[in-house]
């Protein structure tokens, strides 16, 4: 599916990227893969990241020292390294679907990529890292082609949203996996373990770090320590974990209780439910931070039909209460990146949206449009400082604290899907993939 749909694509890419050259006053887009480069005081490397910029034109995510080169009216170049060398795996020669569309060099030494870029590095809009510098071709990252390529690679190509499938269809087999193991009784290394397993990737290919977090430990919203001992009695399962394919990456959250019938799976449900009505927000000329605000309100409700609140749910989020069982945004642009860029862009020449006042962690902004892909992931939380804070503002007499200690060695509840929004109605890859297995 992704390879009837990639010429398309590039085509997207060769124009925006001519309007984008056009703005910056530049005559070629050079784009290097990135760089492997060692830790500090040591001869090892830090493991490799690619370039997003290189790996939006096609699905190489492990040639370190290649370069991309994209001129107007011209067939894109890839400058390929494939380096003469015994001690580590050689990339396999450039192939695939994408290949074709190419005019491909191969050079076994990386300094050698010189000789097979523009000849004036000065026309150039060089987009990378500094340690991605090759003689002359320093990346310069010139701010309106940046502004303009980031603003709108938000608008994802049919191909983009096949790839994030794949992606999707690959993080819900391994959910699965990991569910399977919390149930077994399985620490949260273990948990971790089954996941890559399940996967296929390990940490060098997952999108980001494993968040699994068994009990209290939820209430750490980026929880990664992981547990090599199972825990005496667990009683709750919070998992926010992905998987990429071809550069892509899928970003899911769920949340289970061990006892399928208690309190706590019971709020799991309605904060599910709830969230679904949030992922039917996803629409064309849709204000994300409307559907930020909406959470607020809708998880509310769920804190008072819990008895946790006692006070009505919007004077709970005019007075800033419900921001303490809520803290984070309800969500962020996915794509080629987890945080996908642009998110608080207010055009394609630059500018800001801000956020709305009292929501510092919101990471997207913008008002959605058709092929837009973003995560929506409300949650509940039972977390110290937070609620300390709310008694140290003089609103502790708007919690009922006894049930706060009821649902507090269970942490936490998250659920996240990543939705596309369309000319109807969205497509929520998560809940499509999760029907499918």
């Amino acid at each position: 599916m992704p390879a009837a749909l990639y010429p398309a694509h590039l085509d997207t890419l060769l124009a925006r990227t001519a309007e984008a050259l056009a703005r910056g006053g530049f005559d070629h887009l050079v784009v290097p893969s990135g760089t492997l480069h060692y830790q500090a005081f040591d001869d090892r490397d830090y493991p490799y990241a690619v370039n997003p910029q290189f790996k939006a034109w096609l699905p190489v995510t492990k040639a370190p020292g290649s370069w991309l080169v994209a001129t107007p009216g011209q067939r894109p170049k890839l400058v390929f390294l494939q380096p003469h060398d015994y001690w580590h795996v050689v990339p396999e020669a450039p192939g695939g679907y994408w290949a074709g569309h190419f005019d491909i060099v191969v050079v076994r030494d990386a300094a050698d990529a010189a000789r097979h870029l523009p000849a004036d590095p000065s026309r150039c809009a060089i987009l990378g890292e500094a340690q991605s510098a090759l003689g002359d071709y320093v990346p310069n990252n010139p701010p309106a082609v940046i502004a303009y390529l980031e603003y709108h690679r938000a608008f994802k190509t049919p191909y983009e949203v096949a790839m994030m499938r794949e992606a999707s269809r690959i993080g819900v087999r391994a959910h699965r996996a990991a569910e399977h193991a919390f149930r077994a009784g399985a620490s949260e290394f273990g948990i971790h373990l089954a996941y890559c397993q399940a996967a296929g990737q390990d940490a060098n290919d997952l999108p980001y770090g494993n968040i699994v977090c068994l009990n209290e430990h939820a209430a750490v919203l980026h929880y990664t320590d992981r547990d090599r001992v199972p825990p005496k009695a667990a009683r709750s399962f919070l998992i926010d974990a992905g998987a990429s394919f071809g550069g892509y990456a899928c970003d899911i959250t769920r949340t289970y209780s061990a006892d399928r019938g208690d309190e706590f799976q019971a709020m799991i449900d309605a904060v599910d439910a709830a969230q679904l009505k949030m992922c039917d927000a996803v629409r064309d000329g849709a204000d994300y931070r409307h559907i930020h605000l909406d959470a607020h309100l809708a998880l509310a409700v769920i804190l008072r039909d819990a008895g946790i609140l006692r006070i009505a749910a919007d004077d709970a989020v005019a007075r800033g209460v419900s921001s303490a069982f809520f803290p984070h945004g309800i969500g962020h642009g996915i794509g080629l990146q987890v945080h996908d860029v642009a998110g608080f862009a207010a055009s394609d020449a630059g500018g800001t949206i801000a956020k709305p006042e009292g929501h510092p962690y919101l990471r997207l902004t913008r008002t959605l449009a058709p092929g837009m892909a973003v995560t929506i992931e409300p949650g509940i939380y039972f977390i110290d400082m937070l609620l300390d804070e709310l008694k140290a503002k003089g609103l502790g007499d708007t919690v009922d604290w006894d049930r706060v200690a009821a649902f507090k060695p269970y942490g936490g509840i998250r659920i996240e899907d990543d939705v596309v929004c369309t000319d109807g109605a969205p497509i929520n890859l998560t809940r499509e993939a999760f029907s499918a297995t």
